[in-house]
């Protein structure tokens, strides 16, 4: 070669090196199209890697097919395995699920039996899904203990990263949860700390929030997505595919932490930022505005936001069912929920499916149907564990049947509830568990703390600008309010009272209340203690001014 196609060459897996992917885009593409540069199998799988960072998915997989043909023809099986793998893992997320099997039936054909080789640590993270995804627990953790051995012995960090994350997805799906975590812990130190190289790490980030996400583990989603977020604006200067995925992530973290501004507007750029290959997390996006829409008192938007979401392949529940039930829709909010959870498997995980009963026992409790709604509340109890999130909402669930069932039985339960949402900062589900038990306290009879739950649950909603729920507990403060009796006088004096204002004598008292003519004499004598009078008629005047009569 001529020493300006040799400097040509030499720029662009520079380029690749530094990962600067735009330009090492654009330098192999004008290259491949000069005829006197033919680029080799392992530049073609760079222009692959290329074109996929810069959205031109295409392009990518057609790079990969020619690399893939260049390895079979240079007799390269573990680079031509690779390159498989690649294609299966690129046609996989087009949607095309037959051609991705194919590739990957064709990277096992070209890796198997060989010695040991990094490579194979793909096909054994292939291995450990597919069990997962089965309900193979042992026969996934096997195939994660094949791929840290492959990675060991390669010395690579990215898969040595890669294989703690798919043994903490395998320990995760078993219900074996510090163990899992832990692992995932240890790897996401590794991307953390910039140890591994961008694709690694853009894939680690995207997991991870989702285990987090799945297993309920709010803290660390909220310490993750924050992370993920900080390396995506500094990785790739805009060729980031990642990005959208870990923005629509960072959506229900905001969600849930009561940031709804924030939450809709990352809601709106994850979706037009995440590529073609991910539309699920655009269509979890349109849940989350979906949700704030609806809690905000925006019906039609909400519905918009759930058919999007519907549209690009996910079942909008539970949000749909519940703008149904504030659309005074109860039946078909009943309907819905009850097809989400037949359709619901486990790898979904604890926190979607914890979601859904939460939201039907509140359905079902709209309806009167109680048995239903003790029923699903049970089975978010025995789905909670210890996991504080998954906690908050069985209490808080328990304690709303409670009110229907047994009201004295409520507030401990709610107050449980409501310290865990407390704790973990989730405002609107605090604000919600408030105003349960205020109705909790009133039937305990203690109207004092009742006021004070209705006011704090009307702040919080006013902050969240959650406009109907607060103008649910303004009204209920005001019934409160116009309920509470001045002068401290109790139900019974402040009845005696109006009586009194209104000319009966004790006896004619006596006989409407049905009590005793001394009993009536005590109320009184109480009843001109507290407001400071000594006679009926400046009572009676205490009773007009304060409007009891």
């Amino acid at each position: 070669m001529s020493a300006p196609v040799i400097d040509r060459a030499g720029r662009a897996r520079d380029a690749v090196a530094r990962e600067a992917w735009g330009e090492a885009y654009a330098l192999l593409h004008a290259r491949d199209r000069h005829p006197d540069e033919a680029l080799t199998p392992d530049d073609l799988g760079a222009l692959s890697d290329a074109a996929w960072w810069s959205g031109h998915l295409d392009e990518s997989v057609a790079a990969r097919l020619r690399a893939h043909a260049a390895h079979v023809a240079a007799g390269d099986h573990r680079g031509a395995g690779l390159a498989a793998w690649w294609l299966h893992y690129e046609y996989a997320g087009l949607g095309r699920p037959a051609v991705a099997a194919g590739w990957l039936h064709r990277a096992r054909h070209h890796l198997d039996g060989l010695p040991p080789c990094p490579e194979q640590s793909f096909l054994a993270w292939a291995d450990a899904e597919e069990a997962t995804a089965r309900g193979d627990g042992p026969a996934a953790l096997a195939a994660t203990g094949r791929m840290t051995r492959l990675a060991e012995r390669s010395g690579s960090p990215d898969l040595l990263a890669l294989s703690r994350q798919a043994a903490s997805a395998a320990l995760l799906a078993q219900g074996r949860r510090a163990e899992g975590l832990a692992l995932l812990d240890e790897a996401m130190c590794a991307a953390e700390a910039g140890e591994l190289s961008g694709v690694f790490t853009g894939w680690l980030y995207c997991l991870a929030l989702t285990q987090c996400m799945e297993a309920a583990d709010f803290g660390r989603a909220v310490e993750w997505t924050r992370t993920a977020m900080e390396w995506c604006a500094a990785f790739g200067t805009g060729d980031n595919p990642f990005r959208g995925v870990c923005r629509a992530h960072r959506v229900e973290v905001l969600d849930l932490l009561g940031e709804w501004t924030a939450a809709e507007e990352e809601a709106r750029r994850a979706c037009r930022e995440v590529p073609v290959d991910c539309l699920e997390a655009a269509a979890a996006a349109y849940c989350a505005a979906g949700d704030v829409q609806r809690r905000q008192g925006r019906l039609d938007e909400a519905a918009r936001s759930y058919a999007h979401a519907h549209e690009l392949g996910r079942l909008p529940q539970p949000g749909l069912a519940l703008l149904r039930l504030a659309q005074g829709r109860a039946d078909a909010a009943a309907a819905g929920l009850r097809l989400a959870l037949a359709c619901q498997n486990a790898r979904h995980g604890p926190l979607a499916r914890a979601r859904l009963l939460a939201a039907s026992t509140e359905v079902s409790l709209a309806v009167g149907a109680v048995r239903d709604a003790a029923d699903a509340a049970a089975e978010l109890d025995a789905l909670a564990g210890d996991v504080p999130l998954l906690r908050a909402l069985a209490g808080t669930a328990a304690g709303a049947v409670a009110l229907a069932e047994d009201p004295g039985a409520a507030a401990p339960v709610l107050r449980r509830a409501l310290d865990l949402w407390l704790r973990l900062r989730v405002p609107y589900e605090a604000a919600q568990t408030r105003m349960l038990l205020a109705a909790a306290d009133r039937a305990a009879g203690d109207e004092e703390a009742a006021r004070l739950e209705l006011a704090f649950a009307r702040d919080g909603f006013e902050g969240l600008g959650a406009g109907p729920d607060a103008r649910r507990a303004a009204a209920l403060l005001s019934a409160a309010a116009r309920r509470r009796l001045p002068g401290g006088l109790t139900a019974r004096e402040a009845e005696v009272l109006r009586l009194v204002a209104g000319g009966a004598t004790n006896k004619g008292v006596a006989g409407d209340l049905v009590i005793s003519e001394h009993t009536v004499a005590r109320h009184l004598n109480n009843i001109f203690a507290k407001l400071g009078v000594s006679t009926r008629s400046a009572a009676t005047a205490y009773a007009y001014a304060h409007g009891l009569v």
